[in-house]
């Protein structure tokens, strides 16, 4: 019987130590630099801060799908580019200070580099360097067919 007892107490302090052991743990919230002089996201900064990823998703899947590459903000109207790189990144341009940052913060590792170019180094080291061209000649409105001729 005692031991029994004595499992139950170590079960118990083991079970509940997450959320007694972080008692009195405060981490300040990460310093953002956005690098723009823009005082005005596609939405309001706390919907921003809660929902971006689902917002992301759903560009992408409305300009994959379906086509569609204008956002309409709920906010103020505007007309916006369904783009992570020609939109989002116009303003938080220094990925390190932003994007990491936060998503350091709260410990979760977005997969979006794997396919964007990321705006600080200007190019993605997982894609191979014809896409790269193909990307650039894109966003500088050019057409470039993937065996490399115009």
């Amino acid at each position: 019987m005692p031991s029994i007892v004595a499992g139950v107490i170590i079960f118990l302090v083991l079970f509940t130590y997450p959320f007694w052991g972080n008692l009195g743990n405060k981490t300040a919230a990460p310093v953002l630099v956005t690098g723009t002089t823009e005082k005005q996201c596609v939405e309001k900064t706390e919907f921003m801060k809660t929902s971006h990823m689902k917002l992301l998703d759903e560009w992408r899947d409305a300009v994959v799908r379906d086509g569609k590459r204008v956002y309409v903000s709920k906010l103020n109207g505007k007309h916006y580019d369904m783009s992570l790189q020609n939109t989002c990144t116009k303003c938080h341009i220094k990925k390190d200070q932003f994007c990491d940052r936060c998503h350091t913060y709260v410990n979760v590792s977005p997969n979006c580099w794997a396919c964007h170019i990321d705006p600080v180094q200007g190019i993605n080291p997982q894609t191979p360097p014809q896409q790269q061209t193909a990307y650039n000649a894109h966003t500088q409105g050019e057409g470039v067919a993937t065996d490399g001729s115009r």
